[in-house]
């Protein structure tokens, strides 16, 4: 298989994993620091065990890595330019007729931009 091929089924694999609106809301959450699994699941809204099964899926990529703190699981980006990836592409839907207004999609920019919980 060439090198272009196969550099695109890594990036397709990642696109795939990452393809998921609450994955995409956890990896912005990890930006800037770690946090546990009952944090993520009041500040994203979300049921604890959906969260585990989504960080489950992230770490078995290497995209999120546990640290153990006594009996607290904290999980944090292995690469966090992730999230600058997704930030980026905000870009993308602001050019295309989604139903989201500038509004919406500046506030979700900033939020993610600047999100320190």
């Amino acid at each position: 298989m060439p090198n272009r091929e196969m550099v695109a089924k890594e990036l397709s694999d990642i696109f795939k994993l990452i393809a998921h609106p609450d994955r995409i809301r956890l990896i912005e959450e990890l930006r800037f620091e770690e946090k546990d699994v009952n944090s993520l699941a009041q500040i994203l809204n979300l049921p604890a065990p959906r969260v585990s099964q989504h960080l489950a899926l992230l770490r078995a990529s290497r995209l999120v890595e546990e640290r153990r703190d006594g009996r607290h699981h904290l999980y944090h980006l292995t690469q966090p330019e992730i999230a600058g990836w997704i930030i980026e592409g905000i870009d993308f839907i602001e050019g295309r007729h989604t139903g989201l207004t500038k509004t919406q999609i500046k506030s979700a920019r900033k939020h993610w931009s600047t999100a320190h919980h």
